[in-house]
């Protein structure tokens, strides 16, 4: 164990015997004469004062009686001394395992701090017990233990990290959880919305975010995009919290805008499927009939599968073609262009003047 790594002083810690002894003597009365008024012997009173035992609640309201003093007065002093004694013994009880998971939680801690959520500049110990609080668990090192009640679709990578992954998840939740929604998740209202939300991509980039959340609260549907950390490959999350309101949450490692818009219509069909009642991890680069349907549905939303075929079969992809085509489908042409890189019918980086991306997921990366 690692001893003292706050570097408070246990003497600092004031038992409520000490302040009762102080009441004694400037009301110039004895242990013994308490003891007799109190109905208690002078041992019980002598292992209080010394702080080998605790003020009860009815010995709190014998002193109400005997010196003056409100017995709430009593027992607030002992529970504060009892959470502090406990919160003592467990900063000087943390083990090396512990302290050790800070080191990929680095980020993530000097953004939680940045956020107000863990106090600036503490130490190694008080970070610990800070994200114990946070996350919910009584020992950083339980986190690899527990599944996630949640769905979240993420790259699939060696550089993924339990915790950061664990404690991101923590993050999302923290940031939505002030958001104002319908009372529940309205799925017709969401489905009718899809339209509205497709001709988004048409707008200044700087009030998508906005709008977006604006659209999904209506829909019963917490709506947020959070900073991306190393560690945690995830672009897209999705949990039903209190209440009924559901959470979507999007990150981008890369801020292009053609990943963002199929990823998004990627969440919402899982929304729209039902599939946030179950446990899984959606890795972009595993096939599954989750993800798959959540694929169709986006590509569907965004391009009319009939009408890209032909496209595809009768165009020369030269900039005008797809510009054209991308016009009839009502997306902007790096959609198409971003989708043609991606079943390798163009090289990566090909027309890459019409490609954007966007500034609001770059700050937060």
């Amino acid at each position: 164990m690692v001893q003292n790594p706050t570097g408070l002083s246990r003497e600092l810690i004031i038992h409520p015997g000490e302040t009762l002894a102080e009441v004694l003597s400037a009301k110039e009365m004895s242990q013994k004469e308490l003891a007799a008024r109190a109905g208690v012997s002078e041992k019980h009173v002598s292992t209080i004062i010394n702080g080998t035992k605790p003020i009860s609640v009815s010995f709190a309201k014998k002193l109400e009686y005997v010196v003056g003093v409100d017995a709430s007065f009593w027992c607030n002093l002992q529970s504060i001394y009892d959470r502090e004694i406990l919160e003592f013994e467990e900063a000087n009880n943390i083990s090396e395992e512990e302290l050790y998971i800070l080191k990929p939680l680095k980020m993530i801690i000097a953004y939680l701090s940045a956020i107000g959520c863990i106090g600036a500049e503490v130490n190694d110990a008080d970070k610990v017990l800070g994200l114990r609080k946070l996350l919910g668990i009584v020992n950083l090192t339980l986190i690899p233990q527990i599944s996630y009640n949640a769905a979240y679709r993420a790259h699939q990578s060696s550089s993924a990290d339990l915790y950061v992954m664990f404690a991101w998840q923590r993050i999302c939740e923290i940031l939505t959880d002030d958001i104002e929604v319908s009372e529940i998740l309205d799925m017709d209202k969401l489905q009718e919305s899809i339209p509205e939300i497709k001709l988004l991509m048409f707008k200044d980039s700087n009030s998508i975010n906005c709008e977006l959340a604006r659209i999904f609260s209506e829909c019963g549907i917490a709506f947020k995009i959070v900073r991306h950390f190393t560690g945690a490959p995830v672009q897209g999350f999705i949990k039903r919290a209190e209440h009924g309101k559901m959470i979507l949450c999007m990150t981008l490692r890369q801020s292009y805008a053609d990943r963002f818009w199929f990823t998004l219509f990627h969440e919402i069909a899982h929304i729209l499927n039902g599939d946030v009642k179950q446990k899984f991890v959606d890795f972009s680069s595993v096939k599954s009939e989750i993800e798959e349907c959540a694929d169709e549905f986006s590509r569907n939303v965004l391009m009319n599968s009939k009408e890209y075929k032909t496209f595809i079969d009768d165009s020369d992809f030269g900039l005008e073609s797809i510009r054209k085509f991308a016009k009839s489908e009502n997306v902007m042409p790096y959609i198409v262009i971003g989708r043609l890189m991606k079943e390798e019918i163009l090289d990566w980086g090909h027309y890459s003047g019409e490609m954007i991306r966007y500034k609001w997921v770059e700050e937060m990366s």
